[in-house]
């Protein structure tokens, strides 16, 4: 009973698991536990509420999602607050160090797409999506391109411009977007843009695309998914 007790202990210390000084397994120290890095990912666009989160994790039980941000919470990546009347609602959201490991996650995203056992089609958040386009945004393609757009995930709001070859994206209702797309869920959007299927294909399971679909189209084109590395069986 009392190893059990220690393994769930979460205070943050580096070596509690591994006894390692490399910074890399202090990091999974940090982040490592099974959802994790996923609740980082969710909060990586602004302050979450609890149910919130579970709706961008539907596999993550409440008990182990109040656990996780607890652990989060004692690592210094997450914070609570809440959120002035009327709401009177609390939320959770990331510390400057919560926000500083966005890179890695960029990072992990771009090797493992490369791998053939990568499937783009699982069910995805609507946070992933946009957090996949700051990972594979190609600013080669982008040149001296200016656009604005909108994108609707069922109740979530992003805005995303693209301005001396650069993506920003951030969640919030967009100024006066060159384009807006609009879907039930994001799979349909990613469909779109990495998939590269027709909208007008899209169409019937309820993407809606709008405003002017060059500006559409050349946003599209900014995002591709790496090539796969060769299997060992192939």
């Amino acid at each position: 009973m009392k190893l059990q007790k220690e393994t769930k202990q979460t205070t943050g210390r580096h070596g509690r698991w591994y006894d390692d000084a490399c910074g890399t397994a202090f990091a999974l120290e940090l982040i490592g536990e099974r959802w994790s890095l996923l609740i980082v990912r969710e909060l990586m666009f602004g302050g979450r509420r609890f149910g919130e989160l579970r709706a961008g994790l539907p596999g993550i039980s409440a008990k182990v999602l109040a656990e996780r941000l607890e652990s989060l919470e004692a690592a210094g990546m997450v914070r609570r607050s809440r959120l002035p009347p009327p709401a009177s609602a609390q939320i959770y959201a990331l510390t400057p160090m919560g926000e500083g490991a966005e890179e890695s996650i960029q990072a992990l995203g771009r090797w493992a797409a490369t791998s053939p056992g990568h499937d783009p089609t699982l069910p995805l958040s609507a946070a992933s999506l946009i957090m996949s386009f700051r990972t594979m945004f190609d600013a080669t393609r982008a040149g001296d391109l200016v656009l604005s757009g909108a994108i609707e995930i069922g109740s979530d709001r992003f805005s995303v411009q693209v301005v001396d070859a650069a993506l920003r994206a951030k969640r919030g209702e967009a100024e006066v977007p060159d384009f807006k797309m609009s879907a039930p869920a994001a799979p349909l959007i990613a469909a779109l843009v990495y998939g590269k299927v027709p909208s007008e294909d899209l169409a019937e399971a309820g993407l809606v695309l709008s405003g002017n679909r060059e500006a559409a189209r050349r946003f599209v084109d900014l995002f591709h998914l790496p090539p796969k590395v060769e299997s060992p069986m192939d």
